[in-house]
């Protein structure tokens, strides 16, 4: 059982930035795919950005690419998503989630492959 913490969420002004942070509680962390997904009210869970076992492939949404960036720290078993140029729209439970594979380059992009989620944190973007 792996168990994910996220952090660093709050509230900001559009055009601001947050780093969240998602902390896991595993000694082979090196052994997930890392993943971020956000839910808005009314709307369905959807995929932001992800990063491969050993942190050289990473993929991001369409929404997101050029203001958000995943990584991760191996050696903290942390993954994080700097968030640049917040939008409005950018409002949501941003959650992490870990997938247990063997491909060290692959970056999951689909729910189903998540093994295990963490709480959310909350993310809110003001006009």
């Amino acid at each position: 059982q792996v168990q994910l913490v996220e952090s660093g969420g709050g509230l900001v002004q559009a055009g601001g930035s947050l780093r969240l942070s998602c902390a896991a509680s595993t000694p082979t962390f090196s052994s997930y795919a890392m993943g971020w997904f956000r839910q808005a009210p009314d709307k369905e869970r959807e995929f932001v950005a992800a990063v491969s076992r050993s942190g050289t492939s990473t993929y991001h949404a369409g929404s997101v690419k050029g203001r958000f960036t995943v990584s991760r720290d191996n050696v903290k078993n942390t993954v994080y998503l700097q968030m640049d140029s917040l939008k409005p729209e950018d409002t949501a439970v941003y959650y992490c989630a870990a997938d247990r594979t063997t491909l060290s380059a692959y970056a999951p992009r689909l729910r189903a492959e998540y093994d295990y989620w963490g709480q959310g944190t909350q993310v809110t973007v003001s006009s």
